[in-house]
């Protein structure tokens, strides 16, 4: 890249490294809008019920088999500029939202292609960007006129989110069972759900536990395996003599001495024991050791003790349970403690050998609570629970903006309409873009249509002519048919998320006039 002042006559000035390339014009636009496409065209086959799934071969020797978009741009190796850039527009709308990913990137490859048609005929970027901000203004207008409340339909916004991953064959009980456990939560916080392999049975046999599930070994196998409706405290104490914090030597002469001495340190460890088991609590955990003399203490008392545990599975068992985190065992008393309905510790024999976890259930007041998803190839286990954290993150985003809309394209089509309508009162250029949005929108349920089978064009054709009919609830459903949508609800902000993204991005690209790569390619 150089600079020759004219009529100089000077050698050009360089500003960069001879390595490095330009690229300007036309073939800027065509850099931008042909990345964007193949970008799309990558996930495309994926999308909505009937889309298929990728292998993704990774370098360490791993592989995956997801339609998750939110997985398959994660394990991308990209280098491409604008592929960057739809990869962090993926990023965007799946930490936003938890799901769509696929359907945003699609509408943005989309909107670049169309864009790229009409910047090739001479249309200028800024009056296509702002074409495409007109109409996103229509389309948000169309979403706010068409959301719902959710009324109980909850179970019916994680079907959708479930619909086409490996959990058909437990759909309706896996759609269910989030349901259940977004509902059984106080507000919609997502983190307060988590999600457990069982390692045994099948996606069906998935539970829910009102509680936790803690894989971790017991350090004595005295302890009681089984306890109902107890008292638990959670200490951030240790259970164990304090060490001096400098070095001290002892002597000793006898071995009266030596027995005075173990027995003032048995004292002093069963003097802690006694006060947990003065207290009345019946489980005990600790962030710190529990000394084993004190795990005997207890265990004689019938009480289950665990230690050694790490501070947010402490918090975890507090929250879930009610329980005040005690720093000092003076702290202790009846007031401070939680309540468990049920306590089980269980040793499980797999194929990777004995494993041990501990079921604590706190019934309907618990502030935490675990799916504990069933199946045994890894694999597909990994898979399922993606859908279910995907289904989760929709239903506790729909619970808490009380807002849903109908998927199938739907929306999408019907924005589509509003758009060309608008685009007909636009009397200046702006109107190509208008109409090229109105186009790009159309690709959701062309989307859908195509991964069945179904021919495009005729689907699309009939799908319009519904929605001009006055059925403003036609989409495509699971045949690739156009029809009344029914039970396919999705979060009003997924889609306004989405689609505000996905236009944002493309314009975002649309302003780019020069691509200057360091590397020369």
């Amino acid at each position: 890249m150089a600079q020759v002042p004219d009529g100089s006559g000077k050698a050009p000035v360089v500003i960069t490294k001879s390595s490095t390339s330009v690229t300007s014009g036309p073939q800027v636009t065509q850099k931008l809008v042909g990345a964007a496409i193949a970008f799309g065209n990558v996930l495309r086959g994926t999308f909505g019920p009937n889309g298929l799934d990728k292998m993704l071969y990774k370098t360490n020797g791993e592989a995956a088999v997801t339609n998750d978009g939110a997985k398959i741009v994660a394990e991308l190796l990209v280098k491409h500029p604008a592929a960057k850039a739809f990869v962090s527009l993926a990023e965007s709308q799946e930490n936003a939202c938890g799901d769509g990913v696929t359907g945003c990137i699609i509408l943005a490859s989309e909107l670049m292609g169309e864009a790229g048609r009409l910047l090739e005929l001479g249309l200028h970027p800024l009056v296509l960007v702002k074409g495409y901000q007109m109409a996103l203004e229509t389309t948000m207008a169309t979403l706010d006129s068409r959301v719902q409340q959710i009324d109980g339909r909850l179970a019916q916004v994680t079907s959708t989110a479930l619909v086409g991953r490996s959990t058909e064959g437990a759909l309706t009980h896996l759609a269910n069972l989030v349901a259940e456990a977004v509902n059984s939560i106080p507000g919609s916080d997502y983190e307060k759900v988590r999600m457990a392999k069982d390692g045994l049975g099948t996606s069906a046999s998935s539970r829910l536990i009102k509680g936790l599930v803690i894989e971790k070994r017991l350090a004595l196998d005295r302890l009681p395996r089984n306890l109902s409706d107890i008292n638990v405290a959670v200490l951030t104490c240790p259970i164990e003599l304090e060490k001096s914090s400098r070095d001290a030597e002892i002597e000793i002469t006898s071995t009266t001495q030596l027995e005075a001495f173990i027995d003032s340190e048995d004292a002093l460890v069963k003097a802690k024991a006694d006060a947990i088991i003065s207290s009345g609590a019946k489980a005990v955990f600790s962030a710190e050791s529990i000394d084993t003399r004190a795990l005997h203490f207890l265990a004689d008392a019938g009480i289950f003790a665990m230690g050694g545990m790490e501070r947010p599975a402490v918090e975890d068992i507090a929250e879930t349970t009610g329980a005040e985190l005690i720093d000092h065992l003076d702290d202790l008393s009846e007031s401070s403690m939680g309540h468990i309905v049920n306590l089980e510790h269980q040793r499980l024999e797999g194929a990777e050998g004995v494993r041990e976890r501990l079921i604590i259930e706190a019934g309907e007041s618990a502030g935490i609570v675990t799916i504990l998803v069933g199946g045994t190839d890894g694999v597909v286990v990994e898979e399922t629970i993606r859908g279910l954290f995907d289904a989760l993150r929709s239903a506790c985003l729909a619970k808490e903006s009380d807002s849903i809309i109908l998927g199938g394209g739907s929306l999408h089509m019907a924005a589509s309409l509003a758009v060309r309508e608008a685009a007909e009162q636009c009397a200046g250029r702006e109107r190509l873009s208008m109409e090229a949005f109105s186009r790009a929108l159309e690709s959701i349920p062309a989307a859908l249509a195509g991964n069945t089978g179904a021919d495009r064009i005729d689907t699309l054709l009939e799908l319009r002519s519904l929605q001009r009919g006055g059925n403003n609830k036609a989409g495509i459903n699971r045949s690739g048919k156009p029809e009344t949508i029914v039970g396919a609800w999705l979060p009003a902000y997924t889609l306004e998320h989405s689609i505000t993204a996905a236009t944002e991005s493309a314009c975002g690209l649309l302003r780019v006039d020069q691509v200057i790569s360091a590397r020369g390619d």
